[in-house]
């Protein structure tokens, strides 16, 4: 069974949501949020499999409720909100988020969402990816905050392609590889750099200098 915890100001919002997840085989709503401060003390009494975090509410917002749940726990964090995707997507998910999504999302996609985040992927297609790429080209150089010690030639090759906003077909294309093995490359960056996920690894892989925003 998936436990799952609703965060969100609106208390209408919470009720649709849990009536929706607790009606769909697997998944039971443990605890419902109305705003950050909360959804971080719910966490920790309850360590669901998966918070539904709106972005904005009072006292704390989703996206300082994310970091400290995050850092704190292996509980995985999808984004809801009904604000355009670009001016959250590099805080949230440095924060530790593993994907986004609208308010408006078809309930089934919501509930499939919610599968899959749970299931240790990111819901991150490439194309959010990107735009991580384009927050990165937009901040000024700072110091290195990320080393890639034992990572190897070929992991930093698969690695760079990733913070390029490619995706795993494009990757074993690009340097005529398996898909299985371009899958257990990235199995190996999680691992290695301790990242939740991949956009984790985009992070890593900017923060690190091995790529730079400018670069071709």
């Amino acid at each position: 069974m998936t436990r799952v915890l609703i965060a969100d100001d609106q208390a209408l919002l919470r009720g649709s949501f849990r009536v929706l997840v607790d009606s769909a085989p697997g998944l039971e709503v443990v605890g419902e949020a109305s705003d950050g401060v909360e959804a971080v003390a719910l966490a920790r009494r309850f360590t669901p499999d998966v918070v539904l975090m709106d972005v904005r509410m009072p006292s704390m917002d989703g996206i300082e409720a994310t970091r400290r749940i995050c850092a704190s726990s292996d509980v995985r964090v999808l984004m809801l909100t009904t604000f355009d995707l670009d001016e959250y997507v590099y805080s949230a998910l440095r924060a530790g988020a593993s994907g986004f999504l609208l308010k408006d999302t078809r309930p089934a996609d919501l509930l499939s969402a919610i599968s899959i985040v749970a299931a240790g992927e990111a819901l991150l297609a490439p194309s959010v990816t990107r735009r991580l790429v384009a927050e990165f080209a937009r901040l000024p150089a700072g110091p290195v905050t990320t080393r890639l010690d034992g990572i190897t030639a070929r992991e930093q090759e698969v690695l760079t392609l990733i913070a390029r906003g490619l995706s795993n077909d494009e990757i074993a294309a690009r340097l005529h590889l398996g898909i299985a093995t371009v899958k257990t490359h990235v199995g190996r960056l999680l691992h290695k750099l301790g990242a939740r996920d991949r956009a984790q690894l985009v992070i890593a892989a900017y923060e690190s200098g091995l790529v730079h925003p400018t670069a071709s």
